[in-house]
């Protein structure tokens, strides 16, 4: 009988969709975080090696955040929001030292902070209207894996392949633009359909 309330208080905690402290969750504040070191790194030319290794953990704490709230059932409220804010504050303070250090184009740093600040402003309003709750989309998640690797070649050049440097902030903005779509489809169905079913 013990036994049995264990496992039903272990599933109810796990399973929890509201909690806040959790171990994925951890991860996504320590991306959040690794901003400040590497920055840090960067501003040393003679520490870029670390700076290299500090970034490749970010990208891999992106992936290792998803995995274990997956495997542990820990896929809360609050992760949903956290792991792309994480992906944002990482990748828009690095990139605002780059273009105050004249090595990064402006005019993607504009786009990324208005477009992120938009969806950020939309997702807020929509959950404190108990409209929805946003979920990162396919389409996002791969215009910050291109956007991460803009940055990367604008922090460490690579000679042999020049096209990319650019190209790979082009393929990001295009993909953050059709994310940014899907985003604001589904803010769109989510209040039309919450105002509808009040009027029924």
């Amino acid at each position: 009988m013990n036994t049995q309330k264990k496992r039903k208080l272990k599933d109810r905690i796990i399973g929890d969709p509201t909690r806040v402290l959790t171990f994925a969750n951890f991860i996504s504040m320590l991306r959040a975080l690794s901003a400040i070191p590497i920055i840090y790194t960067m501003a040393k030319p003679e520490w870029k090696w670390l700076t290299a290794i500090l970034i490749l953990l970010a990208v891999l704490s992106d992936a290792l955040d998803g995995y274990f709230a997956r495997r542990a059932y820990e896929v809360t409220h609050f992760g949903k929001w956290l792991d792309p804010l994480a992906d944002f504050v990482v990748i828009i303070s690095i990139v605002l030292y780059l273009v105050l250090s004249g090595q990064f184009p402006f005019w993607f740093f504009a786009f990324y902070l208005t477009r992120h600040t938009v969806i950020a402003g939309l997702s807020l309003y929509c959950i404190n209207y108990e409209y929805m709750i946003l979920q990162a989309n396919w389409w996002g998640k791969w215009a910050t894996g291109i956007t991460a690797l803009g940055v990367f070649l604008h922090i460490f050049n690579f000679s042999a392949l020049p096209w990319l440097k650019m190209g790979s902030l082009y393929i990001a903005a295009i993909l953050l633009s059709i994310s940014a779509v899907q985003y604001l489809k589904q803010f769109y169905l989510s209040i039309r359909t919450h105002h509808a079913n009040k009027t029924i």
